[in-house]
Formats: structure tokens, sequence, C-alpha cells
């Protein structure tokens, strides 16, 4: 593999490795990808008023807004002015740890978190608990489909909710990952409601379709190589690109292929994954961030024994710029530099 390497001009901030689940990392690639690495500088330091010191999602809404989530609650960006929304909170009164953000039909928005389920609409907050029918209140995800029900994953399995019941929806349990600190059977990392309806578990059994009344489980014996499942997206192409944590993998037309095979010696697990405007798919891979784009492979990593942040998402706004999100804060990749997005901007 060819590498070159890039400078980022006056760059003094370090990102990314992976998402928390993902503790292995990715061996050079195979000679047949055209790849360029890209090294960033030790020794970072961050400014110290970070959106948070962990930000774990962020999420731009139909009307602009965006809104970061993470260790400290929940943010929202709005007419150029940053506001924390102190009213999402435990059932106890305490903060809570931001896991997911998504939007329903109405405009309302969703947060998954560390007790429950929150909605915003407008500047009414709403907090669910366990209590209130929720199966479990560590959530992992959110998600709204065509029929605006919100469904909900969590550590414990999923429900979803119709605007007055939770009603669990019920799911093959899976294996318990030993290999991360929180890991469950019945664990849901990941919803998604692809063009034609259907929805998508990502699950530690593998991937869980349900189109209709019906439920199919695609895993191992489809051509996985892990049930682990982190995240399922589909492309403009119409096809599905799942990340596990044994790499990357295309489902089109029935059949399962690992794509990382052809990219690294050796496999390892994979985080979040995005296609963006120009095509490029962009993923995490323990201490590197690649784009693969047609044949070329692009890593940005930092240099051996550096560990830097973790990245947990990877993200396009609606001016089609990226960012990447954990440890350490928000970053944005601007003219082949990463900007660290404070509290104070550059917005």
């Amino acid at each position: 593999m060819k590498k070159e390497r890039v400078s980022f001009n006056g760059l003094k901030i370090l990102i990314f490795i992976s998402l928390i689940f993902i503790i292995s990392s990715c061996n050079e690639q195979k000679n047949e990808t055209n790849a360029q690495s890209v090294l960033l500088p030790q020794s970072p330091s961050f400014p110290k008023e970070q959106i948070s010191q962990v930000v774990r999602m962020m999420f731009q809404d139909s009307r602009g807004d965006i809104w970061f989530g993470g260790e400290g609650g929940v943010f929202r960006f709005s007419n150029n002015l940053l506001t924390h929304i102190d009213s999402i909170k435990s059932s106890s009164g305490r903060g809570v740890t931001i896991k997911d953000i998504t939007e329903d039909n109405d405009g309302t928005i969703w947060i998954g978190h560390t007790d429950g389920v929150s909605s915003v609409d407008g500047e009414k907050v709403t907090n669910y608990y366990e209590s209130d029918g929720l199966i479990s209140k560590d959530v992992w995800c959110v998600a709204t489909d065509k029929d605006n029900q919100v469904w909900i994953g969590t550590i414990e399995g999923v429900c979803k909710f119709d605007g007055n019941h939770f009603t669990p929806f019920e799911l093959p349990e899976g294996v318990k990952d030993t290999t991360v600190g929180v890991s469950s059977t019945k664990m849901i990392h990941n919803i998604m409601e692809d063009s034609r309806g259907r929805i998508w578990f990502s699950t530690n059994g593998g991937i869980y379709l349900k189109d209709k009344n019906s439920l199919t489980n695609l895993s191992e014996k489809d051509g996985l190589h892990t049930p682990f499942v982190n995240e399922v997206i589909e492309t403009k192409r119409g096809d599905f690109l799942i990340s596990t944590s044994k790499g990357l993998y295309k489902y089109q037309k029935g059949i399962i292929t690992d794509i990382t095979v052809s990219l690294f010696e050796e496999t390892k697990g994979t985080g979040s994954i995005i296609e963006d405007s120009n095509g490029g798919i962009w993923f995490n891979c323990s201490r590197s961030i690649y784009c693969l784009k047609n044949a070329d492979l692009t890593e940005y990593r930092i240099s051996e024994g550096n560990y830097g942040p973790l990245t947990f998402q990877i993200y396009e706004d609606q001016k089609r710029r990226l960012w990447f999100v954990g440890y350490g804060g928000a970053f944005r990749l601007e003219n082949e530099e990463f900007i660290n997005v404070t509290k104070n901007g550059p917005w």
C-alpha cells in the first residue's frame, strides 16, 4: 500500500479512533487497493469549552437545527445560539447520557438516553421512563417509521410507542459480547427503516428484518462472520452496508458479501458508517477513519502509540459538511483540516 503524508496547516487537534465497542485495530491494506494515509499530529490539546467532553451523537432536524448529545446531556444549535436542554433528565432528576437522536413526521425530536426516552416538541419536553411502560431504561437507539411510530432499542430488546402506549416487539435472543464492557443477549444497537418501509434491527444475533408481518434473520448462516451487528445503512444505489465486529459487508439481491476482506489483511470491527453526498463510504475502524470511494481507500489515522479520543459517530449535515463526534468533543472536516467545534464554534 502506498502511503502519503498529508499536511494539515495549523491543525493541533487529534481526532478519531473507534466506536466504544471496537477495541481491536485494522491492519494494513492489501496492495490491490489504491490507498492514501493521513497521519494526524501527536500531543493534542483540546480547548476547555467543548460542547461536551464526550459527544456520542449529533443530528440535524428538518428545521436545520443541530442537536448534540453525550455525557453532558442535550444541546441544540438554533438561530446561531447553542442551548442546553435542562429538562431532559432521569426519573430522579439527575442528568443523563444521550445515546441517540431522531425526528418523527410531525417534527418532534426523540432522544434515547440512560434513563429512558424524551421527546422535544417545540419548547415542550416529555420524559418517559420504565414506570411509563418502557421495557428498559437503558436505551441505545431510537428510530421513527413512516407510520410515525417510535421504535426504541434497549439493552433488553425492542418496544414501540404509538403516542399512548409502549408495546414490546419480540425478537429472538442473541449472544452476549464478552469483549465489551456492556452487552446482553437482547441488546439492540441500531434500528433503521429503509425506502420500502422495512425495519432493520442490528442486534447481538445478527440482523432482524421486519417486512410487514414477516421477520427474517440474516446472520452467520448467510455469510456474516459474527453475530454482533452495529449498524445497517441503505445506499443511494439501493443496496445495504452492514457494520459489524468483524468488518463491513454488503447486502445486495439477497447475497451478503464481505467488503473488508479485499481491503485489509485481517478484518476487525467497524462502527459508525455513512454514505456522503458524493458517494463516499465513511466508516471508523479502531484507531482510524476510512473513506472508500470506488476502488480508492483513504485512511485518516493517528500515529502509532497515540491513542487520542474515540469516535462514536460520523455525520454529514445539510451543508454537506462531515462531522466526527466522540471523546474530546465535536470535529468537522473542512478543506483537508479537522476543526474542533466548541461551544463558541466555528459554526
